[in-house]
C-alpha cells in the first residue's frame, strides 16, 4: 500500500457509506490508513457530489449522517481556489474525462496523493498519478 497521502474520490466513499459491492475494501483501506497516519483529502466538489447524490437518493437525514461520518473519519476537506480550476480546466481539455474528476486529478496531484476510487475514468491518467483501486 503506498504511504499516502491519500485523496478519495466520490465513487469510493458514495460506495463505503451506501455499503455497495466491494465497500470492505474502502473499510479496509481506511483502517490501514488509520494505522500509518497518513493524511485523508476529499476535494470540495467531491464532496458537493457526496452531499448531493445522498440527498437524491436518501434524503436529508442520510446526507447529515454522512457529513457526520467524514468529519468523525478526519477527512481533510480541500478547496477549490483558482488555479485549480485552471488546471481542471486543462486535464479535462486533454484527458476527457469528467470535470469534477479533472478537480480530483489537479488536486491529487497539487498534494502528491495517491487517488482512491474505483471509477474506471481514471484509466485515463493513471499514468500521472498513483492509484488505489477498489
Amino acid at each position: 500500500m503506498p504511504k499516502g497521502p491519500f485523496i478519495f474520490d466520490s465513487h469510493a466513499l458514495l460506495k463505503f457509506f451506501q455499503k455497495e459491492k466491494g465497500y470492505e475494501r474502502v473499510v479496509h483501506l481506511l483502517e490501514e490508513i488509520k494505522k500509518t497516519g497518513a493524511i485523508k483529502y476529499i476535494n470540495a466538489l467531491n464532496l458537493g457530489e457526496i452531499i448531493y447524490s445522498t440527498k437524491k437518493e436518501f434524503g436529508d437525514q442520510k446526507k447529515l449522517e454522512v457529513l457526520a461520518n467524514i468529519e468523525r473519519l478526519s477527512f481533510t476537506i480541500l478547496p477549490i481556489p483558482n488555479n485549480l480550476i485552471f488546471q481542471a480546466a486543462e486535464y479535462k481539455a486533454q484527458y476527457g474525462i469528467s470535470y469534477a474528476d479533472c478537480f480530483l486529478l489537479a488536486s491529487a496531484i497539487e498534494h502528491k496523493a495517491t487517488i482512491v476510487t474505483g471509477d474506471p475514468e481514471f484509466k485515463k491518467v493513471e499514468h500521472l498519478v498513483d492509484i488505489v483501486w477498489i
